[in-house]
């Protein structure tokens, strides 16, 4: 792979990441809702379906989203659905204790789950991925496989230190709030962010 193709990819990547997206939006909202190491671990869980995304890009599945835009479609509200019955359920929780049901392995492998989900019911996540890898591919330098293989770790990687610190970040805010007696407030704007992401998603394409 050549050097200075790969150091515009890293540059590329960094960018992007830094730009809020519904990955860090989402890790932010679990990190107000239910702590740091929820918010950190929604993080890895998007990362994680970001896997099966680059995973698909390399062998050219998501082009079946350019040929069959109905399922396209049906992942998007699938997805768009699952955000805002988060954002519901979060309100309707907006008078119990932060720390009710997110402590412990459970609580853990629910914000994991979470993230998964919210990355994998994004469509648009796997036509990026299919449009973007492709043009930091030199053909002429190796094994295209291998080279999808270190630019989606460099972007996995990037993902999880980037969207892993706004949760951790918010999940700290959150804790230093919990003092205040502000427990109502915090549920309603994370429960607000995930309405938001799932409207968004539902209304763009």
């Amino acid at each position: 792979m050549d050097v200075s193709l790969l150091g515009a990819y890293l540059a590329t990547i960094t960018l992007l990441m830094l730009a809020p997206g519904p990955d860090m939006l989402f890790a932010l909202a679990t990190g107000v809702k239910s702590g740091p190491r929820a918010g950190f671990l929604a993080a890895v869980g998007a990362a994680a379906g970001e896997v099966v995304h680059i995973t698909a890009a390399a062998l050219g599945l998501a082009a079946i989203f350019r040929s069959a835009p109905v399922l396209f479609d049906v992942m998007r509200f699938a997805g768009s659905g699952y955000l805002v019955y988060l954002g519901v359920q979060t309100f309707r929780a907006r008078n119990a204790p932060l720390n009710a049901g997110n402590r412990g392995a459970d609580g853990a492998r629910r914000a994991f789950c979470r993230g998964a989900i919210t990355n994998l019911l994004n469509p648009k996540m796997a036509l990026f991925t299919i449009a973007f890898l492709p043009q930091f591919i030199d053909t002429g330098r190796g094994s295209v496989a291998v080279q999808f293989f270190v630019l989606g770790a460099c972007f996995v990687a990037l993902e999880i230190v980037v969207d892993g610190t706004v949760g951790i970040l918010a999940g700290r805010f959150r804790q230093m709030l919990l003092r205040r007696r502000t427990t109502k407030a915090l549920h309603v704007v994370s429960g607000s962010v995930f309405v938001g992401l799932g409207t968004k998603i539902a209304v763009t394409r």
